[in-house]
């Protein structure tokens, strides 16, 4: 058994909203089995998923809104229906078997079918935009796409309906490398181009948002254990920075399906402020995460400039969820990502 039919008979895993039916050669009701759940979804909240075919949109396929636990969301437990945008071709592994409500368009080369997709739906989550080192074709170096897909998501809101609201994924690559605990008032200070590019967004998206009175709020997300350069990085020969005192990096992190839990407690929550930081409480040393995963790796000695913990306040965050997040553990977040490596694609 794979580790996506595990997790589907423990959560009802539905990718992109709908059921996953695991069908056996006598099974011929399939077809009629997926228009029942197209026909329940439409009747739940929908969010229109920009990018949902990166790694936090598979997650979110992997691990839905409308099968999670609601131990976190203070809100409606009835789950949500997304609408998962992609580019042409992007969409086709997970869409081969007609599951999941598809919508196929360049969100900024098409601005038309933005706004059909748009039309009606409760939330925009903006997950679209380059990566450093990952993704090919057109716009992957391009930084600058992330400010137009944040004016784009937010212009597509404010013709989408009465309330409906725009969550941009943001990253703590905006802080910089900066130490100490970092709220959302700390001073924006970023060290490269994503964390420029992300920073920039966060302005020009906001203020557009005031303009079109479109509610907003950019997630300043942490490590996302599998996704960062440490366990989602590893490969053989792969080294960590040491410190004096003995230790490796230690950094704010949140585990895979801990963020997709939290993901959709904010998209069912009846308000969010401007900003917000991602995060489980406290930090992670790189180190014990990759020993958790049986990840071997080498040490090196931290240059001076390295930074032994960047830590996220996440205070604000703890207020919106109606239990508070566990603290974060290498063993549990190494536990999660085991659960789902295999069934993640590569970008």
């Amino acid at each position: 058994m794979s580790a996506i039919q595990a997790l589907g008979i423990r959560h009802g895993l539905r990718p992109g909203g709908t059921a996953l039916i695991f069908v056996c050669a006598e099974d011929t009701g399939l077809s009629e089995r997926v228009q029942q759940e197209r026909a329940a979804a439409m009747a739940k909240p929908a969010v229109l998923v920009l990018g949902a075919t990166g790694r936090i949109g598979q997650l979110l396929q992997l691990c839905p809104p409308a099968d999670l636990s609601p131990g976190l969301s203070a809100g409606p437990s009835a789950g949500l229906a997304l609408r998962l945008q992609a580019r042409r071709g992007a969409a086709d592994r997970w869409a081969e078997n007609g599951l999941g409500d598809w919508r196929i368009f360049d969100p900024l080369a098409e601005p038309a079918a933005l706004a059909r997709a748009a039309d009606g739906a409760h939330a925009i989550l903006c997950l679209a935009g380059p990566v450093p080192g990952r993704g090919a074709g057109r716009g992957a170096g391009d930084m600058a796409d992330h400010i137009r897909l944040g004016e784009a998501a937010v212009r597509a809101a404010a013709g989408a309906g009465a309330g409906c609201r725009v969550l941009l994924a943001s990253s703590a690559a905006v802080y910089g490398a900066r130490s100490g605990l970092l709220a959302e008032e700390t001073p924006l200070q970023p060290a490269n181009a994503y964390g420029e590019a992300k920073a920039a967004m966060e302005a020009h998206a906001a203020g557009l948002a005031a303009e079109l009175a479109v509610p907003t709020c950019a997630l300043r997300i942490g490590n996302i254990a599998g996704f960062d350069a440490a366990l989602g990085g590893w490969r053989p020969g792969f080294t960590l920075d040491r410190f004096p005192d003995g230790s490796t990096p230690r950094r704010s992190y949140i585990g895979v399906q801990c963020l997709a839990q939290v993901l959709a407690a904010l998209l069912m929550a009846p308000e969010l402020p401007p900003v917000l930081n991602i995060a489980q409480p406290g930090t992670v040393e790189m180190g014990a995460l990759l020993q958790a995963a049986g990840k071997p790796f080498g040490l090196r000695p931290a240059p001076p400039a390295a930074i032994p913990e960047v830590a996220l306040d996440v205070s604000r965050l703890q207020t919106l969820l109606a239990a508070r997040l566990a603290a974060a553990d290498a063993a549990a977040m190494a536990a999660e990502w085991a659960a789902l490596e295999p069934d993640m694609a590569n970008e």
